[in-house]
């Protein structure tokens, strides 16, 4: 079906972004053979890391006439194998398209280009007293680019939602090599379809993004983290509906279960606060009034006691949150060194039906013998499911990890859920597809990137389960 990128093409690769820019020898090809799923790879014939969007389009351009696969990847640190090479060819790495170019303060926008690191945004935006709300666990190590292919959220998704919702202008290769603009600096606009909104989420698989307007908010002057730890995960759960339903939307509500506490405690070596408790919440509130975000933390501290909390701990300044924060950074990380071959699922599901959601994961644990821990982001309803290998024969891991994962779905469906809630579809939940979406929204989706891709060049074997 596709061609193999012989000498010719690599010759001709050079030409369009100088020998310095394409990689081919196996040593340097093997870092962009995968991406953070553990156990997946998927071997690139060459490496490309172009600089201006002219460049894209030239690459696509040879990828058409000689029929190349073409993997685009930002700095890869997706959860879904999206920027692993599944047919081999090209992989077009954006790592050298990092610059920040423009904070305009005047209309609260910043414009970047895909490879620059969010946490730099963060920093840079904040210094100016500017704030961009999402926050992907990733942010000092994934790049914006990425996070417009996932939609990635974060834990402040809950007050400030997610990548879409900050995304206001576009500049996009397509794959016939023709470069196109979107939307641009403007908070309403109608014209025609939202093709943003179709771009964003759509896991490299329509057009290569070369430039990011999104818009930003003023930064929060004042901010307070809780850390509230509670002996039955029950009481955590109905803490989260009790603090919604009292009209105060908190920045961030996480939830770490002991399991994954304790990991994170092997990982670092040292013993966290409350480790004996059953859950965790990490709430984080924030407002432009120290009056009213105290009279705010006061009232969720006084419903975390009354919903069974042991305590509640409070940082104010920096470092007492850093502390804070550093177990629910850490906990992939953590899960990854406790068992180095281990599956992770996003499930999400309305916030209400969380503890319905772990009591059920619990029950598949001790039905397969298997060890899950469950953290991710109460306020909001995705849930990070973490299937360990630990000791099981590999023939059984095998067996068991796609019939697990099934299982996870459908309850996360029956509760009135999604199959993944950040970290999309990509390589490995594509054979699932059709759990989720009926056989009519597929084929519309089919027909969407045949619009955008008619000769499946770009991201191949990625979201659509093959044809039979």
């Amino acid at each position: 079906m596709y061609s193999r990128v012989d000498n010719q093409a690599i010759y001709d690769l050079e030409a369009i972004v100088g020998k310095s820019s394409v990689l081919f020898e196996a040593e340097q090809l093997e870092p962009y053979s995968r991406d953070h799923v553990v156990g997946l790879k998927g071997n690139p014939e060459v490496v490309v890391l172009p600089q201006t969007p002219q460049q894209i389009s030239a690459i696509f351009h040879l990828a058409q006439e000689r029929r190349i696969p073409v993997t685009p990847r930002g700095a890869g640190y997706g959860l879904s194998g999206g920027a692993v090479p599944a047919c081999g060819g090209i992989v077009m790495s954006l790592e050298k398209m990092d610059r920040i170019l423009e904070i305009d303060k005047e209309n609260l926008m910043v414009t970047v280009e895909p490879g620059v690191i969010t946490g730099n945004i963060h920093r840079a935006v904040e210094a100016e007293g500017l704030f961009y709300p999402p926050d992907p666990a990733s942010l000092d190590s994934c790049s914006i680019g990425g996070n417009i292919a996932e939609n990635a959220g974060g834990p402040r998704a809950v007050k400030y939602g997610v990548t879409i919702d900050y995304v206001v202008g576009l500049e996009a290769v397509l794959p016939s090599g023709e470069i196109l603009s979107f939307g641009g600096k403007l908070v309403k606009n109608v014209t025609g379809y939202n093709l943003i909104q179709l771009l964003v989420g759509s896991e490299g698989t329509l057009a290569v993004v070369t430039k990011i307007i999104l818009k930003l908010i003023p930064l929060p002057k004042y901010r307070v983290d809780l850390l509230v730890p509670y002996n039955d995960f029950g009481d955590a759960a109905k803490t989260v509906s009790a603090i919604i339903a009292s009209q105060i939307l908190p920045t961030t509500i996480e939830f770490m279960e002991q399991d994954s506490l304790h990991a994170v405690e092997k990982l670092l070596d040292r013993k966290l606060p409350h480790r004996e408790a059953a859950a965790q919440l990490l709430i984080q509130l924030d407002g432009s009034s120290q009056a009213a975000l105290n009279e705010e933390f006061e009232l969720v501290g006084d419903i975390c006691l009354q919903h069974g909390a042991r305590d509640v701990l409070v940082a104010r300044d920096a470092s007492a949150r850093d502390r804070l924060w550093e177990a629910r950074r850490k906990i992939i990380e953590a899960l990854n060194y406790e068992s180095p071959v281990n599956h992770l699922e996003d499930v999400v599901v309305p916030r209400a039906e969380i503890p319905i959601l772990l009591a059920g994961i619990k029950e598949l644990a001790v039905k397969h013998m298997v060890r899950i821990i469950c953290f991710g982001h109460a306020g909001d309803g995705n849930v990070h499911v973490n299937v360990l290998k630990d000791s099981i024969p590999e023939d059984h891991w095998d067996e068991l990890v796609p019939f697990i994962s099934e299982e996870i779905y459908r309850l996360s469906l029956s509760l009135g859920g999604a199959i993944t809630g950040e970290h999309g579809i990509g390589r490995t939940r594509r054979s699932f597809l059709s759990l989720a979406l009926d056989p009519t929204q597929i084929a519309i989706m089919r027909q969407i990137k045949n619009i955008f891709d008619p000769n499946e060049i770009l991201n191949p074997g990625k979201i659509f389960p093959d044809l039979r």
